[in-house]
Order: structure tokens, then C-alpha cells, then sequence
């Protein structure tokens, strides 16, 4: 049985509004998230979940405030004795920008990422602005694209399933290590949004659906259904990670 490590990376940070991440609440709380690429250690494969921003904003006060430190897409890989080009699997939990600008990078990776992502980000609503086609027609083009089209597992080891609580085609990919079954969201959250505070306990929430959604009702039924897949829950944009430290 195949079992992975995982290295959070982090290739980016967004400073803004803390109800980005948690709907409805948090309202005029500044707030900074990492942006990961997820290597993921194990077998014969050199996998990806993600790949980060292209220019990462590197500085003193955000790496202060996020309690971690920033890299390039090449210092991040560096870290874990890779190039762009040792890459040969990427998998994605969403195509916003942020996720995928580093795609063209990986010139010998297959790319894995849900059909309708590949129609959103083509043709997005005009209020979703952070589908921007541009960071993925280099690797369309080179037929480096596999479109999952069902739940189940993709490799050895790794599952993912269609969670489209924030985008469409999200999805969330489940992650066999020697520590139990971990899971990668496939939607914007932090840690509080699947442990949130007591007074938002007290009415009657058990979640709060990421800041934006699909539909804000299904959303928390995902969210839901989510935390109870895994032993080791890694909501995709928690700073807690941040600080590099290996899981599983």
C-alpha cells in the first residue's frame, strides 16, 4: 500500500477580509492566507496538488503575520530537491488563478482537474473574476490535461471526490499516510471554518461554508460530509501549515 508525506509549500499569500474564508462572519477582520502547493511524498510518482501563484508577494511583514515563510514556485520545489520539470503529476483542486499558475512549469506533468472547471474557467460567470483561462492554455495545448470524471482512486494511494462547494468542478482529494486517511479540501476554508467558535455553535451551525460558494446550502451538507472522510483534515488555505512542517 502506497502512503505519502505531505509538505505544505506555501507559493502565495491574499491579505483580505476575514468573510472571504467564512460566510458571513469575520466581517472587517483583516486577515492572510497561504497559497500551497501540496508535494506529496511516496511512490514513484512526483505529485503536485496545486501549484501557486507565479509572483508570490515575498516580505518581512507578510511572512510575519502568517507565521511562516513565502518561496518561489522553483524555492518551494527546491526545498523538497525537485525542478519544475521533475513534476509528472499535478492535481487540482480548482483552476482559480491561484491555484494553477504555475501549471505551464510542469512541461512533463499530467494534469488532473474536474471537466467543469475546464468550462468555468473558459467561459466564468462575470462575478467569478478568478477564473482566468490564460494560466492554462499552454498545458491544454501540449495534451498534458486528464479530465477525473468520477469519484474514486486516481493512484495509488490517492482518491478524489467531486466537491463543488466552492467552484463547480472543486475537488477534494483524499491522501493514504502512515497516520490515517488525510484530506485536502477542495474548496477555500480555514481550520474555523469546520471548528468554528462557540457562538456561532450556539446557533445551531456545526460548519461555516466557505466565503464564496456555489450554493451556500450545499456548501455546508459538503462541508459536512468532508470531515467525516478524514483523520487528517487540511482545509486549503489554513496558516497553520504554513510553517512547513511535514503531515502524516
Amino acid at each position: 500500500m502506497t502512503r505519502y508525506r505531505i509538505h505544505p509549500l506555501v507559493t502565495g499569500t491574499k491579505r483580505f477580509d476575514k468573510s472571504m474564508m467564512t460566510y458571513q462572519h469575520g466581517n472587517g477582520t483583516p486577515y492572510i492566507i497561504p497559497i500551497y502547493a501540496w508535494y506529496l511524498e511516496g511512490g514513484d510518482r512526483k505529485i503536485l496538488i496545486d501549484t501557486g501563484e507565479m509572483s508570490p508577494v515575498c516580505s518581512e511583514d507578510r511572512e510575519r503575520d502568517l507565521g511562516g515563510s513565502i518561496y518561489t514556485f522553483e524555492q518551494g520545489l527546491s526545498r523538497v530537491g525537485l525542478v519544475p520539470g521533475d513534476i509528472d503529476t499535478v492535481i487540482h483542486t480548482h483552476l482559480h488563478n491561484d491555484h494553477c499558475e504555475n501549471d505551464y512549469k510542469c512541461e512533463n506533468a499530467e494534469i488532473y482537474v474536474h471537466p467543469l472547471e475546464l468550462e468555468h474557467v473558459h467561459n466564468p460567470h462575470p462575478l467569478d473574476y478568478r477564473y482566468l483561462e490564460d494560466y492554462i492554455l499552454d498545458v491544454e495545448e501540449n495534451g498534458q490535461i486528464r479530465k477525473v470524471e468520477k469519484d474514486g482512486e486516481l493512484l495509488p494511494g490517492i482518491s478524489v471526490i467531486h466537491t463543488p462547494a466552492h467552484t463547480p468542478g472543486g475537488l477534494s482529494v483524499l491522501i493514504d499516510t502512515p497516520k490515517g486517511t488525510a484530506l485536502i479540501t477542495g474548496f477555500c476554508v480555514i481550520r474555523e471554518n469546520f471548528d468554528p467558535p462557540k457562538e456561532i455553535r450556539a446557533m445551531e451551525m456545526e460548519v461555516i461554508p466557505p466565503g464564496t460558494h456555489v450554493n451556500v446550502y450545499e456548501a455546508y451538507d459538503i462541508m459536512l460530509g468532508v470531515r467525516k472522510r478524514a483523520d487528517i483534515l487540511l482545509p486549503l488555505h489554513e496558516p497553520y501549515f504554513a510553517t512547513g512542517e511535514v503531515i502524516g
